[in-house]
């Protein structure tokens, strides 16, 4: 990532010094600060592991928890820049917006409530931009299922996000014999 304009580093810096963080907890159920990972990511720094971190500690089998809905916000702030994030970005953002719907969650805070929809509309349009500079497929696959569940369609979200190549396959081999209709085609 290139370097940010002062002010918004500024607010990235300020926003990660609540010390609300460490009292959030994440898809384990228990308290986890995601603020080391967040900073290594704003300083390009071991970013590989931040997202490991990231995805490891703010998602576990369906759990979310405030922590992960609070990371949504800090990642857009993040990432409102000039530049582009990879599919790190979307692809957890979208996972925790679909369970955040799930029965067991926690619902979204009200104190973050209105951060949490203006980083969705953020998020939105980094997706349409991203969309139009980057065709790989994972990145596409995470960028299609941002704009669906910020267009309301959290169903279509949550199968774009959720689905794998193989079960791509079998699908369209089921419902559309995609095979001897179509034959192969690339993935």
């Amino acid at each position: 990532m290139a370097s940010k304009s002062p002010i918004l580093t500024l607010i990235f810096q300020m926003l990660l010094t609540d010390p609300k963080w460490s009292t959030l907890a994440g898809g384990y159920r228990v308290p986890y600060d995601p603020r080391s990972a967040l900073s290594k990511l704003a300083a390009n720094v071991e970013v590989a592991s931040a997202w490991d971190e990231l995805w490891n500690n703010l998602h576990h089998q369906g759990d979310v928890g405030e922590a992960s809905y609070a990371t949504v916000t800090a990642l857009v702030d993040l990432y409102c820049s000039d530049n582009l994030p990879d599919w790190n970005l979307f692809a957890l953002t979208a996972t925790i917006e679909v369970e955040r719907h799930c029965k067991g969650n926690p619902p979204l805070p009200e104190w973050l409530s209105d951060d949490y929809q203006i980083a969705w509309h953020k998020l939105e349009e980094l997706a349409l931009t991203k969309l139009r500079k980057n065709t790989d497929s994972e990145t596409l696959q995470s960028v299609l299922a941002v704009v669906a569940i910020a267009r309301g369609n959290l169903k279509l979200g949550a199968l774009i996000i959720d689905l794998g190549s193989s079960e791509l396959d079998q699908i369209l081999e089921q419902y559309l014999d995609w095979r001897e209709l179509y034959g192969e085609a690339e993935s």
